[in-house]
């Protein structure tokens, strides 16, 4: 079976990209509507759900950067997974009911819908649809170059792709990505994370077993090569420091609620009560596939450290080359489909909600309707849009060398900061006012795009995320407190009391 690895990942990957296919014309033939597209008409189970919010937690922010970041700065990473546990709770005791009931009231189909029926503003719709797209973006370009790191590791290792470029697997991957994305819409997507998070579940345990098996000592071993070569490493803490840990123990705790792919799926289920089955759902499926996570990092960069491997190019490919090396063969293609899965699952999301702001609510706040032939447009701009992240993500990667796991975390605080306030604060605070959201808004985008694309350095290593999140929480609830709170809708109003 070993002689036959490479064929045996190249099967399954090119299964997987079929599967994609066969998956967009499928979901066609359910897309009748804007509704179909951009929310799978709010009929969908408790199973599939769960698999697609976990599913689109991790995607390949954690399946590619995850390893990455354990192998660059040790342990820092951890406190991202960990916390981003609790931000399951978070987000389903602030946000998920109420979303649920006033897309239902206001027939609403993209989270800024939501937010203009909440403040009764087209300003605030205005500013989400816009935080939606530029946040897309970042996070849409790391899926994208997530996907191209991996398919560039995969067929550099046949003879006949030996030296196949990153700019050919953007190019490929982004192809396959459109066909799904503008053929089956949301519908495509969260029906692919039913076979990749099933995949993910399984495969998780699996890893970790492997992993444990590359040293004698297993994950013990592994840790202590670390320890004797960089102490600091393998701290609570990683080479990263306190600061910029806690920060992001901020961050992806609290920023779970304000990340827009995740609680605009909180729309979608059927029944309002399957909120009690889908949230442990979810839980137990990211606990189970952040094991990929955790355990490839950290026997990666012991197994650089000990000699067992060369030093890695870059620290985004632990996890391909991983795969490559320690996993059997038929685990290795069923991870590796897997992870093209989640990615491209991910990025259907994310098209998805910049599609609709785009062609949905950007019109509406400024002419007050959408604009005509919703589907036909969605589908047109989600071309593009998968165009704009794609040339982002070739210009990060050659002339700004950021990690897909950083560029990750950019997209992920500028969300946190900007939607969390507004949405889980606002959605369970009748004080929330118009001034309040706008102004939270404006100061976490102006904070997070100045430090990013300034490359201003924060004292004590506090990340530019962490500064915009508790600056924009402040200045909503002060602003807020101070200003007239705005003419609520009787539904509306009676959805914040319950």
């Amino acid at each position: 079976m070993e002689a036959y690895r490479q064929e045996i990942i190249l099967g399954a990957v090119f299964l997987y990209m079929a599967f994609c296919i066969v998956t967009g014309i499928w979901a066609m033939r359910r897309t009748k509507n804007s509704s179909d597209f951009f929310m799978a008409g709010r009929s969908l189970g408790p199973i599939v759900v769960s698999l697609a919010l976990f599913s689109s937690t991790l995607s390949g922010f954690g399946f590619v950067g995850g390893p990455g970041l354990v192998y660059s700065i040790g342990v820092s990473s951890f406190w991202m997974v960990v916390i981003s546990s609790s931000g399951y709770a978070i987000g389903f005791f602030l946000v998920a009911k109420r979303i649920r009931m006033i897309a239902e009231l206001r027939d609403c189909i993209s989270l800024p819908d939501i937010v203009a029926a909440r403040y009764n503003s087209e300003a605030v719709r205005f500013l989400m649809a816009v935080t939606i797209v530029l946040g897309v973006m970042g996070y849409l370009a790391t899926q994208i170059l997530a996907m191209a790191v991996v398919m560039q590791a995969i067929l550099s290792g046949t003879q006949m792709f030996a030296e196949i470029s990153l700019v050919s697997c953007v190019v490929i991957s982004s192809a396959v990505l459109i066909f799904y994305c503008v053929t089956g819409g949301i519908i495509a997507s969260v029906y692919t994370d039913v076979v990749q998070g099933s995949i993910m579940i399984v495969a998780g345990g699996l890893i970790l077993i492997t992993a444990t098996a590359v040293f004698d000592g297993g994950m013990q071993e592994a840790t202590s090569i670390i320890l004797a070569n960089d102490s600091e490493a393998i701290m609570p803490f990683g080479s990263a420091g306190i600061m910029a840990s806690l920060g992001w123990f901020f961050v992806f705790g609290l920023g779970l609620a304000g990340q827009p792919h995740l609680i605009t799926k909180m729309m979608m289920n059927k029944d309002m009560a399957d909120n009690r089955t889908i949230f442990p759902m979810s839980l137990f499926g990211y606990v189970m596939a952040a094991l990929l996570w955790i355990s490839i990092g950290v026997v990666m960069r012991a197994a650089a450290i000990d000699g067992v491997i060369d030093p890695l190019q870059a620290p985004d490919d632990a996890a391909s080359v991983f795969l490559s090396l320690f996993a059997n063969p038929l685990l290795a293609g069923v991870v590796f489909a897997g992870l093209f899965a989640a990615i491209m699952s991910t990025s259907d999301a994310f098209l998805n909600i910049g599609t609709a702001a785009i062609i949905h609510d950007i019109p509406k706040a400024i002419n007050g309707k959408s604009v005509e032939n919703e589907l036909f447009w969605a589908r047109v701009v989600t071309v593009l849009l998968a165009a704009v992240a794609a040339s982002f993500a070739l210009y990060s990667y050659y002339l700004d060398a950021t990690l897909v796991a950083l560029l990750g975390a950019f997209g992920w605080a500028t969300f946190a900061a900007s939607i969390f306030p507004v949405v889980a604060i606002g959605l369970n605070w009748k004080g929330a006012t118009v001034p309040g959201a706008i102004t939270a808004i404006i100061s976490a985008l102006v904070i997070n795009f100045s430090v990013q694309l300034a490359g201003i350095s924060i004292p004590y290593g506090i990340s530019g995320g962490l500064v915009a999140f508790i600056t924009s929480l402040i200045l909503f609830i002060g602003v807020s407190a101070v200003t007239k709170k705005p003419n609520i809708g009787a539904d509306i109003e009676q959805v914040l009391d319950i």
